[in-house]
């Protein structure tokens, strides 16, 4: 049985549809990638997930419950951890606080979400180095890092990345992606969007291709990155 199943979604921003009839599952254990240009309708296919933007039709499950029956406050109590575009951590509060915040909806646990946290400072010691510092004090990559490390406090079985290298220099990005293998290797079944296609289709193990709102082309990443098609539009190749 998959995980997530999402078949014949629409979705509209201000009456203006975005996505169109989009279809497609997530097996536990996966890692999904969802590549294509600006605008192509990757962070609304991640934030109609989310409850974030209006659903206009079709069906959105994980593990058989409809999340469309469901308020966007609801969807982390169902194991969904969403890493936004922008990162969007809180630059007043220590790297710490922001953590602790991705586990709200565990803070009943609080043995085990103790863990959690040790558990994100090894796979991010940077941040245990600046546990006390007000995050808005970071650098662009440390932010990445304190929003993934927030959204792994949710202990989610599905983790949704959204644009997580952009602005990002190369060697951080580097450092992203051998975090991104180590996180799914533990466990966590990850659906990442991307707009490096590089990155995105040598982490992931399936990718589909979003061109307008609609999904154009679908396979294994490492077919996808010898296809003529996907090196000469996203790769310059």
């Amino acid at each position: 049985m998959s995980l997530l199943v999402i078949d014949n979604l629409c979705a509209a921003y201000d009456g203006s549809e975005v996505l169109h009839h989009i279809s497609f599952d997530v097996a536990q254990g996966d890692f999904v990638a969802v590549i294509g240009a600006n605008t192509a309708g990757k962070s609304t296919l991640l934030r109609a997930i989310s409850g974030l933007v209006p659903r206009t039709s079709g069906r959105i499950a994980l593990e058989g419950e409809n999340l469309l029956a469901l308020p966007a406050h609801q969807i982390p109590f169902r194991g969904i951890s969403h890493v936004p575009e922008g990162r969007h951590v809180f630059p007043a509060m220590s790297v710490e606080d922001n953590l602790w915040l991705g586990g709200y909806h565990r803070r009943h646990d609080k043995a085990d979400l103790q863990r959690t946290l040790e558990a994100v400072f090894m796979q991010f010691p940077r941040l245990a180095e600046r546990r006390r510092q007000l995050a808005g004090t970071l650098s662009g990559g440390e932010q990445q890092m304190v929003a993934i490390g927030r959204a792994l406090m949710g202990k989610p079985r599905l983790l949704l990345l959204d644009e997580p290298s952009h602005g990002l220099a190369p060697k951080i990005v580097q450092e992203l992606h051998d975090a991104l293998v180590t996180i799914h290797r533990s466990g966590v079944t990850t659906l990442l969007v991307e707009q490096n296609t590089q990155l995105a289709l040598s982490v992931a193990q399936r990718a589909f291709v979003l061109q307008n709102g609609e999904m154009v082309l679908s396979g294994r990443s490492e077919e996808l990155l010898n296809d003529a098609r996907i090196r000469e539009a996203y790769l310059g190749i």
